[in-house]
């Protein structure tokens, strides 16, 4: 397996409980991590790399939207079957995009809160 440069900006806190979250095409997403300069989700159907998108994050203090970017999207596991057929699980790198200083303030507040509530292990990894 090839290992990829690691070209992350910003620390990410690992969520560490279901956060179910949404692009706003509809489709429902797992987010995995958070940091100021994007978000890790996982998904059921592909993301297309470099498709423009607005990410609804919930939060204690009220949902964000954000503008985001596609970065990657990779196969996880396409292995599990259900009554409807075969469950793919898809994962998703997006880089937010033209955040207002507000939404980059309540963003800051809530990795605070992610990390205050549970000593979220960081992850310090430089794009």
């Amino acid at each position: 397996m090839v290992e990829m440069p690691e070209r992350r900006q910003a620390v990410r806190i690992v969520v560490p409980w279901r956060l179910s979250g949404r692009v706003l095409d509809g489709r429902e997403v797992r987010i995995l991590d958070l940091s100021t300069a994007g978000v890790g989700v996982e998904h059921d159907d592909p993301l297309q790399p470099g498709a423009s998108c607005t990410m609804e994050i919930p939060l204690p203090f009220g949902a964000l939207q954000l503008a985001a970017r596609v970065v990657w999207s990779l196969l996880r596991d396409g292995g599990e079957l259900r009554e409807d057929g075969p469950r793919c699980r898809y994962q998703s790198g997006l880089a937010f995009t033209g955040l207002t200083p507000e939404q980059r303030a309540a963003l800051a507040r809530a990795l605070e809160t992610l990390r205050a509530g549970r000593g979220a292990p960081e992850r310090e990894q430089v794009r």
